[in-house]
């Protein structure tokens, strides 16, 4: 790749910024996790961008805070007598959640805007970073909208809301991982149209399993139908228990069977399809790391799928769930891999542009 040969030092720091944003994302997404496991979401019912990175100080801020969760219907109907200890351990974990989301929006708003003046980051790879900050933006406002949708009339967040902040968040650390892969310098990778088409499919289906897996947790419908591989006393529940809601559409997001139906389902063809991609390309000898790129994608798929299982039949412990919710990552990164080294050989004109930091832009 022109300009990338040598590996200068601010390709370097580029890849290092990124790479740290992603683990800051990745971070993040598991102690989303652990906030919604925890039942901590509701806690804080302000959105203060600002104020709000500082949690309370003195016991009346604290006592004003905690009122605050009084007036909503979380606390009425689930937690009503909960003492202010309590509400404090539910509390540090929204906010070190939100914190996390301002650090993450410094970690790459500042070294970027570094990168800009400098003039390190050009072309294309300058049009990417901005539409990844944008994301980034919008994922803060995504967030305080799904927070919103259980401060009125629900105890808990919006399913729908929670799986669109899920995806978008993932989303932004694929955009990121892909980012960094094409800043790697090798040999295109040797492959059918085959492969190429089905990677590409295998990246679409763990979005989409990504989605389910969040409609499983909003709707907490892991917790119920806990046997394997019957559900709900058969391999395929009966037709009008899995679309008995009407309009027939709501079931696939409102019906707790319906749901981690279809997420046992999509579950099935992921890993059925990966093994096919694999053994597609050890048949093709695709070369440029694909084999060993689909076979990663698979051993990750198969201990994804186990510990969705084991997480299951133990009604959704929390160490159980967070790494399930932590291997889905993986699986994700590693589509995310296979398609970029299976993409279509770059032309100068689509390569970022780097020069040396200093040198004018």
């Amino acid at each position: 790749m022109a300009g990338m040969s040598a590996k200068p030092p601010q390709l370097r720091a580029v890849r290092i910024w990124l790479f740290s944003v992603a683990a800051l994302i990745a971070l993040m997404v598991l102690v989303g996790g652990a906030t919604r496991l925890t039942e901590s979401g509701l806690s804080i019912v302000e959105w203060k961008p600002v104020s709000g990175s500082l949690p309370p100080l003195t016991d009346a801020q604290w006592t004003q805070a905690f009122e605050g969760y009084k007036t909503i219907p979380q606390y009425r109907e689930l937690n009503a007598g909960m003492t202010l200890p309590e509400f404090k351990t539910i509390f540090w974990w929204e906010w070190s959640h939100r914190l996390l989301g301002r650090v993450i929006g410094a970690a790459y708003l500042l070294p970027f805007l570094y990168f800009l003046w400098r003039g390190a980051v050009r072309g294309e790879l300058k049009r990417r970073l901005w539409l990844i900050f944008g994301l980034g933006a919008l994922q803060g406002a995504v967030g305080w909208w799904m927070v919103a949708s259980g401060l009125s009339q629900r105890v808990e967040v919006s399913q729908y809301r929670l799986a669109t902040h899920l995806v978008l968040a993932l989303l932004i650390f694929a955009a990121i991982v892909w980012t960094l892969r094409r800043l790697t310098e090798r040999a295109p990778a040797i492959a059918s149209i085959r492969l190429r088409i089905t990677s590409a499919v295998l990246l679409v289906l763990t979005f989409v399993q990504l989605y389910f897996g969040a409609l499983v947790a909003g709707l907490r419908a892991g917790r119920v139908y806990n046997t394997w591989p019957e559900i709900d006393g058969a391999l395929v529940p009966s037709a009008d228990r899995l679309w008995f809601e009407t309009p027939w559409w709501r079931n696939l997001f409102d019906n707790t069977l319906t749901v981690q139906f279809e997420h046992r389902m999509t579950a099935y063809l992921l890993f059925a399809l990966a093994i096919a991609h694999a053994i597609d390309a050890v048949r093709s000898r695709a070369g440029g790391g694909v084999i060993a790129g689909a076979w990663w994608l698979v051993a990750a798929i198969t201990v994804q799928a186990t510990l969705g299982i084991l997480t299951l039949l133990h009604q959704v412990p929390i160490d159980l769930a967070l790494t399930h919710q932590a291997v889905a990552i993986v699986v994700l990164t590693f589509a995310v891999l296979q398609v970029e080294r299976l993409g279509a050989r770059r032309t100068e004109r689509e390569q970022p542009k780097l020069v040396p930091v200093g040198q004018p832009g």
